[in-house]
């Protein structure tokens, strides 16, 4: 059993995760084997996430005066935490593919901008685009644009300069 010393000092470095962490996902790990974790941390990592196993009582009093403390009040049987304080859609993809993948994986709650949100959104989250693909239809609506804008003076040009070739080939243009 750890002393308080201990305690406090997890307190405080989960008290300062949490307040750096905008978008965090609460999940019950039961029954999970060694190598389920193992694939479960790796695809966090990947989609730019952090994971830890929470005490309840200990990340209740660490989320004190912090943004998710709303969401760390009153949570019951074994929890684990994920979180990013960037990309939370690639998090949420991240956490339901690994969902569907073993269903002994479940979610709590989440915390999403600071917002608490239930299950339901969690997987509406996870069924967005991720911000690269938002950031490419984003570059494609422009240059679509400014290609539409380059073909219509192209053509004008190019119907000008039909036009006066034509009017010389008649000879409307003698000196």
């Amino acid at each position: 059993m750890k002393k308080r010393p201990e305690k406090q000092k997890e307190v405080q470095a989960l008290r300062a995760e949490l307040e750096n962490a905008y978008n965090v996902f609460l999940t019950s790990f039961e029954k999970l084997t060694v190598a389920q974790d193992f694939e479960l941390r790796k695809a966090i990592r990947g989609a730019g996430g952090r994971y830890r196993v929470i005490k309840n009582n200990l990340a209740e009093k660490a989320a004190e005066g912090t943004k998710a403390a709303e969401l760390l009040k009153g949570l019951r049987g074994m929890t684990s935490m994920a979180y990013t304080s960037d990309d939370p859609v690639a998090l949420a993809k991240a956490l339901t593919a690994y969902a569907k993948a073993v269903p002994t994986f479940t979610f709590k709650a989440g915390m999403v901008e600071g917002r608490v949100v239930d299950v339901g959104a969690i997987n509406e989250l996870a069924n967005l685009p991720g911000k690269e693909e938002l950031i490419a239809k984003l570059m494609w609506l422009i240059n679509s644009s400014a290609q539409r804008i380059a073909v219509a003076m192209n053509g004008v040009a190019r119907n000008l300069a039909v036009a006066l070739n034509e009017a010389i080939k008649e000879g409307k243009f003698k000196d």
